[in-house]
């Protein structure tokens, strides 16, 4: 039985040939589960044509997207993942956004790895609740204090605001035709960094990770350097956890 954490529907029906139909609004929460999604019961026709097109979608990618350890990949690319994924909300002015993040490696030689950051919507959320934060404890422009649960002014709050953007009406949820796909201006290197350095912060705190597999499309990807493997920034289409 598939323990479905996270399911984009609007990526979902990106990939149905054109005319493009309507597909069915699924509730999705904690309960009862059908093929690893959980639905309401019992299950409608409309439910059972979505969950066989979601595994019509997923045997294509089996096929055809490559590792996100890849080394030539480029945004807009579908890849395919498993890692160990903590995952978190933030309220406030990003209470919108979910992140999955890898562990920072605990030991220096295994730094080359590169690190997988997935960016989506918390409305397609399923199951048990991520952990709910104030915010990243992020240093400011000046380099005093922290903003936790502020209005960030850092490098890695541009990051947040563009991974939220992300979202809106032309985001990869409801991707349209002409966009071209590519990282939003926001995407910094060194914000990318901030960002996982806050992330890295809280998970050491209260850790989340578990081993899931899933597909998701690339939003930027931070070069490796000497010190790090880089990092993957990806909007996913499924996380489920690994059985």
């Amino acid at each position: 039985m598939r323990e479905v954490v996270y399911l984009s529907e609007g990526k979902l029906s990106g990939f149905l040939p054109e005319p493009r139909l309507a597909l069915p609004t699924i509730k999705l929460h904690a309960g009862v589960s059908m093929a690893g999604i959980n639905v309401e019961s019992p299950a409608t026709d409309l439910d059972r044509d979505l969950l066989r097109h979601l595994k019509r979608v997923e045997k294509d990618l089996e096929r055809h997207a490559p590792s996100h350890l890849e080394p030539e990949l480029a945004p807009g690319r579908w890849v395919q993942f498993e890692a160990p994924l903590s995952w978190i909300t933030l309220r406030g002015k990003y209470q919108s956004l979910v992140l999955f993040v890898d562990p920072a490696p605990s030991l220096p030689e295994a730094g080359v790895t590169r690190r997988l950051l997935l960016h989506g919507s918390a409305r397609h959320l399923s199951g048990r609740p991520p952990v709910q934060i104030d915010g990243p404890a992020l240093t400011d422009l000046e380099g005093g204090g922290h903003s936790a649960g502020t209005l960030f002014v850092t490098q890695a709050g541009h990051v947040l605001a563009g991974l939220a953007r992300a979202q809106g009406p032309l985001g990869p949820d409801t991707q349209d035709d002409d966009a071209q796909p590519g990282p939003a201006p926001s995407l910094s290197r060194a914000g990318i960094r901030e960002l996982l350095t806050a992330l890295d912060a809280e998970s050491a705190e209260v850790s989340t990770s578990a081993l899931m597999v899933g597909y998701a499309r690339v939003s930027a990807l931070l070069p490796s350097t000497a010190t790090d493997g880089g990092c993957l920034v990806a909007s996913p289409l499924i996380v489920e956890y690994v059985n």
